[in-house]
């Protein structure tokens, strides 16, 4: 069974309502699928953007500031899912995950301050985080849960003919930097492991989640060499 792994963006926490539907599901679907949840970093890391620039941090700091927050975030998402459990380490996690219907829930701060793998920048987050996850397991399937439908031609709140891209190259990605919902750095991890296929999905509608696990199609981006 595929290990999906699934960032929850900080944005959809912005809606209670909807975010604590989207936990249900992920619990339900717990039930077929392995699943592993890496956190955004939402309000939290927004803290840390208005401390830079009351005390202009170094980049090392505001980092692992930044990784803290999803720490945070991800202790909320695991209260919201009564059958997840917390980790720092993935090592055993497809393990864990293998026969339990158990929702993991990765705190991501003591991996990547040990690795050190990932540069000390805001180009950096939590999309970006979730990929190096996907490739440190060496799975295939990385979702990032955000609160649009997937990546546009234009931004689609300012631009309402705008159009959505149902496939994107990582070479495409990485070209329109940053005029997307993903962070600028995410297509440089996407190069180094071809394997991963991205989804963005829109987490207002956690049943598309659902059809992308069970291959089939629905409103998303795929993004893919």
């Amino acid at each position: 069974m595929t290990l999906n792994i699934i960032k929850i963006g900080g944005s959809l926490a912005q809606n209670p309502n909807a975010l604590k539907t989207l936990c249900q599901k992920l619990c339900s679907l717990a039930n077929m699928h392995q699943i592993m949840i890496v956190p955004g970093g939402g309000k939290f890391a927004d803290c840390i953007r208005e401390a830079d620039k009351q005390f202009t941090l170094s980049n090392t700091t505001i980092h692992h500031m930044a990784i803290l927050a999803m720490d945070q975030y991800g202790l909320l998402l695991a209260d919201l899912m009564p059958n997840s459990q917390i980790t720092y380490n993935i090592k055993n996690i497809k393990k864990t995950n293998k026969n339990n219907n158990t929702l993991t829930v990765l705190l991501p701060s003591k991996l990547t301050f040990l690795k050190k793998e990932l540069p000390n920048s805001w180009e950096v987050t939590s999309d970006s985080i979730a990929a190096y996850i996907t490739k440190k397991l060496e799975t295939t399937k990385l979702l990032l849960i955000k609160d649009v439908d997937g990546i546009f031609t234009d931004n689609p709140k300012e631009n309402k003919h705008s159009k959505l891209f149902e496939q994107l190259t990582i070479k495409k990605l990485s070209e329109m930097k940053n005029k997307t919902c993903t962070d600028t750095y995410l297509p440089k991890i996407l190069e180094t492991f071809h394997k991963i296929n991205c989804h963005i999905i829109n987490g207002h509608y956690p049943n598309r989640i659902e059809a992308t696990l069970n291959k089939q199609k629905t409103t998303s981006t795929t993004i893919s060499t």
